[in-house]
């Protein structure tokens, strides 16, 4: 197996969704650092553009309902040039959990999504001040509730314990003045939900598009002591104090190392997390400059770190798809994909709690596992999708392999990924290759039979435990 190409499909898996042969192909000829560089640049996505989308789904021009708005997240991460920038929202996604069971406005969530896209990559600092502005974040932890004669201290115990810093390095008086600096930062359109008749009434055009505002007459103005800071502090006061915290810097780099290196944190990873801490203060807080050292990191790059995750449903379900070269056109059956994440235990754009998902071995069960083999497999084991006819067609160009059980599954590991599997897991796949009979060719192409049995072998493949590991 030839390691660079190895070396470059984890990169893929874990800053994307996975990659063809051909993408890999195209992403070594500009080498492991540059392509690292380029990831974290991105430039324009070329997504499946929304004109042509609404031609074939009426509901995506509003994006309302949760199904729809769900779906269309997932065209853009199936037909994206830029799979770290999608790859990265879902991660805020996760950490910064806003949900609709609550909102009831699926547009707002993606309006959330669009800002993770924009500010994602930069300072960790305006990220966090454009999340306390987020409408959908302000209706989600209530911060339209938050007056200065009441305040409320949802926002700011979540700001502190989830999002930035995490339980033990804060006090609960430290929440209560966290929660007055943030008095004041509200809705601007968002008076139907007070028992006042408003102008802006969710009634008769649907679902109201919130924006931000802030209101000083609503703000507390008085003297604060945070962190052990003095002043007349406001929002972007306290995210100031905030990032500068060693707390926060380690709970941001161990977050992105779970997510983008291993589930498990051993010495090794500490040591990782480390360079990681060092990067955030040497780059003023910039979440690119922390993702670049994990990613240029020996670790990231040793046998230790790669499938060292499991993938998540998301993960699973767009990185299936976009092997098997489906979805880059409209269809309505994209509303099915949204559902099977929904069926694996991540529903986009629902998630169950301001926590967010447990992530690691807590995505798989016994029924989620179920979902995950049969999607998997049933995608990759057609010999009509594109993506699963060129891996056919690469592992049949090599005529002389195809009699011998032992190279064709090894071939088809190749192309699929590489995919690296256990011995016991190889020697079933060889078993299932045998019983099939030997591939034939016919006029130096494979026969309708062979492609079918190398497309069995392919979503045989897909259903083994080690492709559920990034």
């Amino acid at each position: 197996m030839n390691k660079d190409v190895s070396l470059m499909a984890h990169l893929m898996r874990r800053a994307g969704f996975g990659a063809t042969r051909n993408e890999l192909e195209g992403y070594l000829e500009d080498g492991y650092e540059a392509t690292v560089d380029n990831l974290l640049d991105p430039g324009e996505s070329g997504h499946m553009p929304d004109d042509i989308i609404r031609r074939y789904h009426v509901d995506q021009s509003e994006l309302r309902q949760l199904d729809g708005a769900g779906a269309y997240w997932l065209y853009r991460m199936l037909t994206t040039s830029n799979p770290l920038e999608e790859k990265l929202a879902l991660f805020w996604h996760g950490l910064f959990a806003t949900g609709y069971a609550k909102l009831n406005q699926a547009r707002a969530l993606l309006n959330q999504i669009e800002m993770f896209r924009h500010y994602g990559f930069g300072s960790f600092r305006d990220l966090l001040v454009e999340l306390s502005r987020d409408p959908a974040m302000i209706l989600w932890l209530d911060n339209n509730e938050n007056h200065k004669e009441a305040i409320n201290e949802n926002y700011g115990r979540e700001l502190l314990e989830l999002f930035s810093m995490g339980i033990g390095n804060y006090s609960e008086d430290d929440i209560k003045e966290c929660a007055k600096a943030f008095t004041g930062w509200t809705l601007g359109n968002a008076e139907y939900m007070s028992v006042r008749a408003s102008k802006d009434s969710i009634w008769p055009y649907g679902r109201i598009a919130w924006h931000y505002e802030y209101r000083a007459d609503d703000h507390d103005g008085g003297e604060k002591k945070f962190l052990g800071k003095v002043g007349n502090f406001n929002g972007e006061d306290i995210v100031d104090i905030i990032v500068t915290q060693e707390a926060t810097a380690r709970f941001l780099s161990t977050r992105l190392f779970q997510y983008f290196a291993s589930d498990e944190v051993d010495s090794d990873g500490e040591l990782v997390i480390s360079g990681m801490m060092e990067a955030y203060f040497q780059s003023g807080y910039k979440v690119s400059a922390v993702l670049r050292s994990l990613f240029n990191s020996d670790y990231f790059k040793s046998d230790k770190c790669m499938y060292s995750r499991v993938k998540g449903p998301v993960e699973s379900v767009v990185g299936t798809v976009r092997l098997a070269g489906t979805y880059q056109e409209p269809t309505l059956d994209v509303h099915s994909l949204w559902a099977q994440t929904m069926f694996m235990g991540q529903g986009l754009l629902a998630p169950p709690t301001v926590e967010g998902w447990h992530e690691g071995v807590e995505w798989i069960d016994s029924g989620s596992l179920v979902e995950r083999i049969n999607f998997a497999a049933k995608e990759l084991s057609d010999p009509t999708k594109d993506g699963v006819k060129d891996i056919i067609r690469r592992v049949t160009s090599n005529q002389k392999d195809l009699s011998d059980p032992e190279k064709l599954v090894d071939s088809c590991l190749d192309y699929m990924g590489p995919i690296q599997v256990q011995p016991d897991t190889r020697e079933g796949l060889i078993e299932f290759a045998e019983s099939q009979g030997a591939v034939q060719i016919q006029n130096g192409q494979p026969d309708e039979n062979a492609s079918i049995q190398v497309a069995r072998l392919i979503g045989m493949i897909a259903s083994t435990r080690e492709y559920q590991l990034a």
